[in-house]
C-alpha cells in the first residue's frame, strides 16, 4: 500500500475529524466570536467617542437629553452588548486555561457568565430609562 493509498496519520480520532474540534472540544467559534465582537466595539468606538464629548460640560438634563436620542441609544446598546459579550469570552478563555480545579473552573465560569449577564443588562436599563424619558 502505497502513502497516497493510506490513510491520513493524525492524533485526532475519526469523530474529531469529521466534526474538526480539537483537544478542547469546542474548536474556533470562541476565538471567531471574539474577533466578531473587537471588530464591532472598533466600529462603534467612534459614534460612542462623539457621543462622550457631546455630554462632556454639560449638566444631567443636557446629558440625558443627549443619551436619551434614540439612534444615540441604540449606537450605546450595541456597543454595551458587543464588550459584554466580548468580556465574557476573553474571561472564560483566561478561566479554561490558567484555573485547573475542575470544580473552581466550572464555578469561575458561572460566575462570569452571570457577571457579564448582570452588567449588560444594568446598563441597557439605564440606556432604556434614559430614551424613555422615565
Amino acid at each position: 500500500m502505497s502513502t497516497a493509498d493510506s490513510p491520513k496519520r493524525s492524533m485526532r480520532t475519526p469523530l474529531g475529524r469529521v466534526r474538526n474540534l480539537g483537544a478542547a472540544h469546542s474548536g474556533t467559534s470562541d476565538f471567531w466570536r471574539q474577533r466578531l465582537t473587537a471588530v464591532a466595539m472598533t466600529l462603534l468606538m467612534i459614534p460612542v467617542l462623539v457621543i462622550i464629548m457631546m455630554t462632556l460640560g454639560r449638566n444631567q438634563a443636557g446629558a440625558k437629553q443627549i443619551l436619551g436620542s434614540l439612534p444615540i441609544a441604540v449606537i450605546m446598546m450595541l456597543f454595551i452588548v458587543a464588550s459584554a459579550w466580548h468580556m465574557k469570552i476573553g474571561m472564560q478563555v483566561v478561566i479554561e486555561d490558567y484555573v485547573h480545579n475542575e470544580k473552581l473552573k466550572l464555578t469561575a465560569i458561572m460566575l462570569n457568565n452571570f457577571f457579564s449577564i448582570a452588567v449588560a443588562l444594568a446598563s441597557i436599563y439605564a440606556i432604556l430609562q434614559l430614551s424613555s424619558g422615565v
